[in-house]
């Protein structure tokens, strides 16, 4: 099968995971439409370059800034900036590369770059690294951020982030519960979590979990929310046991090991054996945690904005949970890439552009993102980049990234519907993982 009839079956398979994911079940409320993909025009030269991202949070608008600022200062360049929300990104921009008609620039994750310069689509950006003669200072960047943007051998983007996850914590609910605030003090056992949890969960009548008199049908404060990308905290507790979603050569789907099982039925418990957690259904954790029915929410370094300003009390950034023997954390980074081909003033426009963001990859930090050089984490000021600095560290030291496949997006299409149906009491943790790796090896078998 040749690279383009790749593309095409590709796109048809997810585009048909994506119709099995959304079918509603009885009764829920027909799907919403579709999302408008939001359009920013910065500067009005007359060399115009396309650019696609998936940043429909206050980190676009963070990006929109920095652009408007790039603009101004190169008055010759007129950039727009399509946001797409990035379930809808993947598959519009493989449709594109399919029509001949991609952006000149994209923002996407470091997880896509096996699939895409599988396709042969991406351009091979070596030659802009200083170790072959290049601007950005490889030496600049961690390990673990090179190897996301390295795949057989070649490098295919400009780093701008780590993302990844930790936890927001309520600091006056841990005060009254009589828990230590300082990240320090933190478990290092799944016991230890579920003891902190069960002193932060209260019921209606003011008893918290470890009472004899618990009420778990009427539970007013959780300790722990799972609504929030399950999958990507799932990835975290996995390699914390040892497990993997994928084999080191990538032929064989592993997430149903046994360090894989136990790893989602340490948050099962918690909801259903702990009654500390909320399930995914019917709990929207981003309004919990402010609204102080949810102590303790696992999210990313992209919540700090809507922490400052939606939250009246103390609250501060901790390290991602760790239940089991050793620490993890995912992370994930996003990623300038070029279509392969590019050349010309657009070639040296976007590498330009990019030249400009690195250099100002400091202003990129409010967007709560980690900035992915070195340098940039280094000048960052304590006292305004906490969460910053302290979840950039995690990611360095232990953080672990999405597997290197091409068939990542289509595998993560099976593995998140199975896991929610997990910790939504539909399927035992052990039911929805067989489930889950049998569909998976389906599609890596394919893609050998």
């Amino acid at each position: 099968m040749n690279k383009r009839m790749s593309l095409i079956v590709s796109i048809t398979v997810l585009l048909l995971a994506a119709l099995v994911v959304s079918v509603p079940m009885v009764g829920a409320q027909d799907p919403a439409p579709e999302p408008t993909p939001i359009v920013a025009e910065m500067g009005s030269g007359s060399i115009k370059v396309s650019f696609w991202s998936g940043l429909t949070g206050s980190d676009g608008t963070t990006l929109n800034e920095m652009l408007a600022q790039f603009s101004a200062e190169h008055p010759e360049y007129a950039i727009t900036h399509e946001i797409i929300p990035w379930g809808t990104m993947y598959t519009k921009t493989q449709a594109a590369f399919v029509a001949g008609n991609p952006p000149d620039l994209m923002l996407m994750h470091a997880s896509e770059i096996p699939q895409f310069a599988g396709y042969g689509v991406l351009e091979d950006l070596s030659s802009w690294y200083s170790n072959n003669g290049g601007w950005f200072p490889i030496d600049d960047i961690s390990g673990p951020t090179l190897d996301g943007l390295t795949y057989n051998g070649a490098i295919y983007g400009i780093p701008l982030d780590n993302h990844g996850r930790g936890l927001w914590i309520n600091k006056e609910m841990f005060e009254a519960a009589g828990i230590d605030t300082d990240p320090a003090t933190a478990p290092t056992t799944y016991e230890g979590w579920v003891e902190l949890f069960q002193k932060l969960t209260i019921d209606a009548n003011g008893n918290n979990a470890l009472s004899p008199d618990f009420d778990p049908e009427n539970i007013v404060v959780y300790g722990y929310g799972t609504g929030e990308w399950p999958r990507v905290n799932f990835q975290g507790v996995l390699a914390q046991h040892g497990g993997s979603i994928l084999s080191e050569d990538g032929k064989t789907v592993t997430v149903n090991s046994p360090e894989g099982i136990l790893a989602l039925q340490q948050t099962y418990d918690l909801i259903y054996k702990y009654h500390v957690a909320t399930p995914p259904a019917g709990f929207d954790t981003w309004q919990m945690f402010p609204g102080q029915t949810l102590a303790v929410i696992p999210t990313g370094t992209w919540f700090v904005n809507h922490a400052n300003t939606s939250v009246e009390f103390d609250t501060m950034a901790w390290p991602q949970v760790q239940w089991g023997p050793e620490k993890g954390t995912w992370f994930g980074q996003h990623v300038f890439m070029l279509p392969v081909g590019s050349a010309g003033e657009k070639r040296e426009a976007v590498e330009t552009i990019l030249r400009w963001i690195s250099d100002h990859q400091v202003d990129w930090a409010a967007s709560g993102q980690v900035p992915a050089r070195l340098s940039a984490q280094a000048a960052l000021d304590p006292v305004n980049y906490p969460s910053n600095i302290l979840l950039g560290q995690t990611f360095s030291e232990y953080g672990v990234q999405d597997p290197k496949s091409p068939v990542v997006q289509e595998m993560y299409a099976i593995l998140e519907p199975e896991l929610d149906a997990a910790l939504n009491n539909l399927k035992t943790p052990e039911q929805a993982l067989n489930d889950a790796a049998e569909r998976m090896q389906q599609a890596v078998d394919r893609a050998f």
